[in-house]
């Protein structure tokens, strides 16, 4: 190991490490790519890929997201990105739960989805991106459907639970399975040109609240339909609350329900009896 840390201080640049320099340290010292990135966070440097979070995120901070694990249920229009995004920051373990393949509709707005990808599982598809855009991120991908006898399964051992799911039903299971497993949850909802955003923290009822008048059925989104950027704006609020509950900084949407209208550029947010 003492190799391993004079290698990397060699090589920094100021407090940066190259990517360059971070693949040949695991392929030198035979460890993967992400215990490289622990090591360089653990000594106080900084991979660059990272430069650009500094301002936003300590050194420290991006060692705690590397070392938190999170479940994202759905790997769909929301999923995909809130995949993308929490692995360009720099989430250690990200689980990804789905049990769909692609299909030609999710063209017009699923990130993972492209010609090349019709047919393929989404949660597959899930790996193979962030292969490709950040390797020292290690994806569990799960071609299943969440359900109640599986919950505690795709969500053990991770620090927060993402909503990326498209049915009611389903997201009040997983809403029951994270109060059961003491993990909070961060949800997301689009449908159209709106989207909702709130954060429910162990033993709060925030998804039964939110959904106390339905009573069965699919949502609005089979009606309203989604175009590209709904999904975009949403998943990029979960993923900030999903920061936001690892690193223990800022005002966190628990209690609290965002809706967003992308048609009239309002922000609301209404309050949630915990």
């Amino acid at each position: 190991m003492d190799e391993l840390s004079n290698y990397l201080k060699e090589h920094a640049q100021g407090r940066l490490v190259s990517w360059q320099h971070q693949g040949e340290a695991a392929r030198r010292y035979r460890i993967t790519v992400a215990q490289a990135e622990r090591t360089i966070l653990e000594m106080g440097l900084l991979p660059a890929r990272y430069q650009r979070n500094v301002g936003s995120l300590t050194a420290e901070g991006q060692l705690v997201l590397h070392r938190s694990r999170v479940a994202v249920i759905g790997c769909g229009g929301l999923g995909g990105y809130i995949v993308e995004l929490l692995a360009r920051v720099g989430i250690g373990t990200i689980v990804a739960v789905d049990p769909d393949v692609f299909e030609e509709h999710n063209l017009n707005r699923q990130l993972l989805s492209s010609i090349e990808t019709l047919g393929m599982p989404k949660a597959a598809a899930a790996a193979q991106r962030v292969a490709a855009i950040n390797p020292a991120v290690t994806v569990v991908p799960v071609q299943e459907a969440f359900a109640t006898a599986n919950a505690g399964d795709l969500i053990a051992g991770s620090s927060v639970a993402v909503d990326a799911l498209d049915n009611v039903q389903d997201r009040l299971d997983l809403s029951d399975a994270c109060n059961s497993h003491g993990v909070p949850l961060v949800h997301g909802a689009i449908a159209g040109w709106y989207g909702q955003v709130a954060t429910q923290l162990p033993e709060q009822a925030t998804l039964r609240h939110i959904y106390r008048s339905w009573g069965s059925g699919s949502g609005v989104e089979r009606e309203l339909g989604n175009p590209s950027f709904t999904p975009t704006a949403v998943a990029s609020f979960q993923v900030a609350e999903v920061c936001k509950l690892l690193l223990g900084s800022g005002r966190l949407l628990a209690g609290r329900k965002l809706v967003i209208d992308l048609l009239h550029m309002d922000v609301d947010q209404f309050t949630i009896p915990v």
